[in-house]
Formats: C-alpha cells, structure tokens, sequence
C-alpha cells in the first residue's frame, strides 16, 4: 500500500504517517526532514527532488506525509492507493502546533530534518491561523478529490481521523 498524506500545519500528518506506516510495514518519509536544511533553511530543489524519487523507487509500500508540490508531486499522487487530506480547524491545529512544540522544544523531532529543533514564532502562527489555509489552496486540494475519487479522503476533525484509523 502506498500513501499519500498532506493537508494544514499542525494537523497530524507526521503522526498518521507514523501509524500507518507502523500498521502496514510501510517505509515512511516524512517530507519535512527532506525540505529543510539545519536550522529550517530550504534544501535546494534539485536535491529533495532526487531524495524522494530515491525513496519512491527503492520501496514497494510507502507513507509520504507533506504538501511540497514541486518535489515529485504528480508521481507521489499518481503512484499512490490512497491520499489521505487532514483538512482540522485552524484553532485545532494552532492548538496541536503549540503543544507540540511545548512537549518538543528545543529537540529535533524524527519527522524534522536534521539539526532542525522544534520552534514556534508569530510567522508559523499567522502561516497556520491564515496563510496556509487560503482558499485557493482548498480549492486545490478538493479538486485532487474529483482527480482521484477512489483513492482520495479528506478528514476534517478527530473524530473522522479516529474512525479512518479503525478502517486500517
């Protein structure tokens, strides 16, 4: 099984992932720890581009978590069972960010590259609250629905993700 996880910061991506991966035997890749260099700098394309097609390639079952729609993308979706959109409240994931990053500062989580420790400011709060759940991009993420019905769910809230969970 291959899957395809994205959706808002702050939603559980990397912690779905984790599960899924763990249920299924799937090798997982978080996009996070390919993206960003130490200390949250951007990786150059051509590298993260090469990293992911490497892990696409090396495995049979996979758990991708991560938006980051100039590496490998349409290959991520195309060659997926199941893309899986975690589309929480923005008060829910402020609410996760923060937290998280309480019970992680100052430590470089598995799902962050390297070198990158937990952090939380006011420009990850704003990308959370607003900037990163702007229509259009909905919009986007929506029409992936009507592009893959038979392999697209979008989760909005806990309780839908605990249920999908149940369906593993």
């Amino acid at each position: 099984m291959k899957t395809v996880i994205m959706g808002t910061s702050g939603s559980g991506k990397s912690t779905l992932a984790k599960k899924i991966g763990q249920r299924e035997g799937a090798a997982v890749l978080h996009m996070d720890a390919v993206h960003f260099l130490p200390g949250w700098v951007e990786r150059p394309q051509v590298n993260e581009t090469a990293l992911v097609e490497a892990f696409l390639d090396e495995h049979d079952a996979w758990v991708i978590d991560g938006n980051y729609t100039k590496t490998c993308y349409t290959r991520r979706l195309e060659e997926a069972d199941r893309i899986v959109v975690l589309w929480f409240g923005r008060w829910t994931c402020l609410w996760r960010a923060v937290h998280r990053w309480w019970q992680n500062r100052g430590v470089v989580r598995d799902s962050s590259a390297p070198g990158c420790k937990e952090k939380i400011d006011l420009e990850f709060i704003w990308w959370i609250l607003y900037d990163g759940r702007r229509p259009a991009k909905l919009a986007r993420i929506e029409a992936l629905g009507q592009q893959y019905p038979g392999k697209f769910t979008m989760l909005r809230n806990q309780r839908e993700l605990d249920a999908f969970i149940r369906t593993l």
